[in-house]
């Protein structure tokens, strides 16, 4: 069995943020978020890494990351640009990529092997690796079985303003029933809340699984998801800012029946950063984590 694959959705301009957080340092010795995940995963057992960026700024990422991977696994780079869609949906007034779930289309060419899937900007803790590695490790390559990291919502929330989050229902097998993209989550007075489509503001348990994109496919995956892209451009090709979420085709997949996806936990702590606020809190949290020796001092 082929050591499972890593791909890192790190195409967002990180708006919200201020600039692109998949590169920015969060401690002095000058690691990213993404350096971590890179690590833990490593050590977890995955054998290639499958960067999803822009065109502009793939120099930075080489970089950065090739010169710490080589010799250990093998790299490859796929991009998400506003063109990678058919011609009769290329809108010249776009300016944000089209989503995760477009973005996931495009590493059909460069994964043959079970993989994982994670956001650039999300701390997912070691233990959380460990788990899907081993999970992915044992999956036959040709099975519709696949899986996804559970996160407590609560765990998940920003201080300084709204997040998207996909909503699990979960059966009492701990198996996916729906998820559903939630674009606005918030802390409101001390409550969560998320806002509907029509902007109403309804409240959301805190203990409410979530997704943070961190899934687990086989190589049958990519059988689904180009034709409802392609309905979806259809419903929404005067809209600038529509997004096709990897939830869109999860939940797609469910409701046919044609794959199952089991629900994993872990003991891992998440945290991530959507803004520029949200750095001191990640950076003090990982200086903790080398405090303690999780993390040497020097990942590479």
């Amino acid at each position: 069995m082929s050591k499972p694959t890593l791909v890192i959705l790190a195409a967002g301009m990180g708006s919200r943020y201020g600039g692109l957080k998949q590169i920015d340092s969060f401690t002095p010795e000058g690691d990213t978020i993404i350096d971590f995940s890179l690590y833990d995963a490593l050590q977890a057992g995955f054998g290639k890494f499958v960067f999803i960026i822009r065109k502009s700024f793939e120099k930075e990422f080489k970089e950065i990351f090739n010169k710490k991977l080589e010799g250990k696994a093998e790299i490859a780079y796929v991009f998400q640009e506003l063109e990678n869609v058919p011609e009769k949906y290329i809108n010249p007034e776009r300016t944000k990529p089209w989503g995760t779930g477009h973005a996931l289309l495009m590493t059909k060419t460069a994964v043959k092997e079970n993989f994982a899937i994670i956001n650039g900007d999300d701390f997912y803790g070691k233990e959380a690796f460990e788990v899907m590695a081993k999970s992915l490790s044992k999956k036959d390559m040709n099975s519709y079985d696949f899986n996804t990291m559970a996160y407590l919502l609560k765990n998940t929330v920003s201080e300084h303003g709204y997040v998207s989050r996909g909503e699990c229902l979960v059966s009492d097998k701990n198996y996916l029933v729906d998820v559903t993209e939630r674009t606005h989550i918030e802390k409101i007075d001390g409550k969560i809340i998320r806002k509907d489509d029509d902007g109403t503001y309804i409240s959301i348990d805190e203990n409410t699984v979530v997704s943070m994109n961190f899934w687990g496919f086989t190589p049958r995956f990519f059988e689904f998801g180009q034709a409802l892209f392609e309905k979806f451009l259809e419903m929404n090709k005067e809209n600038l800012k529509a997004e096709f979420y990897i939830p869109n085709i999860i939940s797609d997949i469910l409701k046919s029946s044609t794959a199952s996806v089991e629900v994993l936990k872990s003991d891992a702590k998440w945290f991530g950063v959507t803004y520029k606020d949200d750095k001191p809190i990640v950076q003090k949290a990982i200086e903790q984590l080398k405090n303690k020796n999780i993390y040497p001092k020097h990942l590479w």
